[in-house]
């Protein structure tokens, strides 16, 4: 098996060709894709239609899989996320964040399978925490690395959201009790590259927590700016059956919210990571 990869710009991003995700791959392979996400962040794969089963049968070669306490899953299969915006089911991901960082462990991965798309809109951006961090100055890194900030389920998920669905309520009331607030490092270092990146996202984190509200507010502010700058991001168009594999440890994305009346569907798999430091 030959895998090509092509990368995509400067910061992150790479499209990779020559494996089929969906079949059982020689740990060799898997190894290399692993390799290769920590390396370019996001991979990209094209004409991919994978089923749900196998989906989950690739992302558990990398790891444990999450299930999500709120969001919809596929009822035989709860370790998918089911992602399916329309009129009745508004987009809530129209930010830049990244996953589950509300858990003491986010995930290592996510992976992307586009089921459904829009005629036209819909795409996803990803950016480098590392680049972010990065373009900083020096002294200013040195005061971010000192500091925590706490991350909210109920940041992301706000309970107006759910007041006209029971179902969705009771699922979101137990998802607060079992998922207290945590703390994470505002700086994480990368376990396997050993890259600094930064940690906080506007989805999840809530406040810094040593400095006072108008210090945390300014400097999050600030940050989360970052993050949409251009030289830091990659954008990629969907087509279905594209899967996008992205390393949840070193990136936040958003998903572009402008497709609506139209629907779109997505399958998520999310690989449990280990808690930053």
């Amino acid at each position: 098996m030959s895998i090509q990869v092509k990368r995509l710009n400067r910061a992150l991003g790479a499209i990779v060709s020559g494996v089929d995700i969906a079949q059982e791959l020689p740990q060799s392979v898997i190894d290399r894709l692993g390799e290769l996400v920590v390396e370019h962040q996001v991979l990209f794969f094209r004409n991919q239609p994978i089923s749900p089963h196998a989906q989950c049968d690739f992302a558990r070669r990398f790891g444990s899989l999450h299930i999500h306490p709120i969001y919809p899953v596929m009822p035989d299969l709860p370790e998918i996320m089911l992602i399916d915006n329309h009129r009745d089911f508004l987009p809530d991901n129209d930010n830049w964040h990244t996953d589950v960082t509300f858990s003491s462990t986010p995930p290592l991965a996510g992976i992307l399978a586009a089921k459904r798309l829009p005629s036209a809109g819909g795409d996803t951006l990803w950016s480098s925490c590392f680049a972010v961090y990065e373009s900083l100055s020096k002294s200013f890194q040195d005061f971010l690395g000192g500091l925590t900030a706490q991350h909210s389920v109920a940041k992301s998920f706000p309970p107006d959201r759910w007041q006209n669905d029971p179902a969705f309520k009771e699922r979101y009331e137990r998802a607060v009790l079992k998922h207290p607030p945590v703390n994470h490092p505002v700086v994480r270092t990368h376990p396997v590259s050993g890259r600094k990146g930064l940690f906080v996202n506007e989805g999840f984190t809530t406040h810094i927590n040593e400095l006072n509200a108008a210090e945390s507010a300014s400097v999050l502010a600030f940050l989360y700016t970052l993050a949409g700058r251009p030289e830091f991001t990659v954008r990629w168009h969907w087509a279905v059956d594209d899967v996008a594999f992205w390393d949840n440890r070193s990136t936040q994305h958003y998903a572009v919210a402008d497709y609506l009346p139209e629907r779109r569907t997505m399958h998520r798999a999310t690989v449990i990571g280990d808690v930053p430091v």
